[in-house]
């Protein structure tokens, strides 16, 4: 082929058309132009509904990650949440279910320190309250600890009474505590009174027949007592004030080849379950002492004075 008939024409490939900065100039324009007629006559508002319809789709496969971290994230935390206010609400059951199970702890208390006061109202001996603290621990023996002692002025022998009568009497007394036996200790007597006969008679601590109970003892078989009948204290061994409650009859026993007869006793004072407790002066602390007899005055023969 003749040299001649060669196209000499550049490629394609190395073809330029415009200069990069016509091009710039172009776009540019063309940009200011449609911002401007996008502002002023929103010519371009369908393409951009038209656009924003053909990528929802994606957008919504591409939100979904994000939602579902953030409804796993509301969900933990609302389960954490729930947790925690079902721990508060169990707590604060568990503490009504306390409270509730001590109000009728505090209502009887309540109801035996009315009666307490009431009866302290009613005394004429000196007293003071006290709290029993806790009971001996010989496990013979029918005794509980006050918290009343030498600081306070307890005297031995003083008695010692509940709402409902006569508890028992102190036996030892400690600094800051005292001892008090109660009326059924098997080795305690307290003189009493029948209040429908009048017959003084001397009651005694028994446990043989059951725990907390009292018995009558020396009265004669052919004697008038009867079940129901209230016994008081006599007053006659000068250490409990006369008329306090101290029992009641329960049942009386007679038979032929007995001399006295069996008559069991319940007290009236709350012995195994009294929390409160009145403390009297003896009957002995309140007589004032006996008067020292004159001597007489006597002169012999001699004018000596005897």
């Amino acid at each position: 082929m003749p040299l001649g008939t060669l196209n000499r024409d550049p490629p394609p490939f190395f073809r330029q058309g415009p200069s990069a900065l016509s091009k710039l100039a172009v776009c540019s324009a063309l940009a200011f132009f449609l911002m401007v007629a996008d502002s002023r006559f929103k010519v371009m508002q369908p393409v951009r509904v038209a656009l924003a319809t053909a990528l929802y789709p994606a957008q919504w496969l591409a939100l979904r990650p994000v939602l579902l971290y953030q409804s796993a994230s509301v969900y933990f935390s609302s389960l954490t949440a729930a947790q925690s206010a079902q721990d508060d609400i169990a707590k604060k059951h568990s503490q009504q279910s306390q409270r509730a199970n001590q109000v009728e702890q505090l209502e009887l208390e309540n109801s035996r320190l009315r009666k307490l006061l009431g009866l302290r109202d009613r005394l004429h001996s000196p007293s003071m309250a006290a709290q029993v603290i806790y009971d001996a621990a010989d496990p013979y023996s029918r005794k509980v600890i006050i918290d009343k002692g030498m600081a306070d002025k307890v005297g031995l022998g003083s008695p010692v009474l509940d709402e409902a009568g006569v508890l028992g009497q102190v036996t030892r007394v400690y600094p800051l505590v005292s001892e008090v036996t109660l009326i059924t200790d098997r080795d305690h007597a307290i003189p009493v009174l029948n209040t429908r006969t009048g017959a003084r008679g001397v009651a005694y601590g028994d446990v043989s027949q059951r725990a907390d109970a009292m018995e009558l003892r020396f009265m004669a078989a052919n004697a008038d007592v009867a079940a129901g009948d209230l016994l008081t204290t006599s007053g006659v061994d000068g250490v409990y004030p006369p008329g306090l409650p101290v029992a009641r009859v329960e049942k009386v026993e007679r038979r032929v080849d007995a001399v006295f007869a069996r008559i069991y006793c319940v007290p009236l004072a709350l012995v195994s379950a009294t929390g409160h407790v009145v403390v009297l002066d003896a009957v002995t602390a309140q007589i004032s002492p006996r008067p020292v007899p004159d001597v007489p005055v006597v002169v012999n023969r001699r004018g000596a004075v005897k």
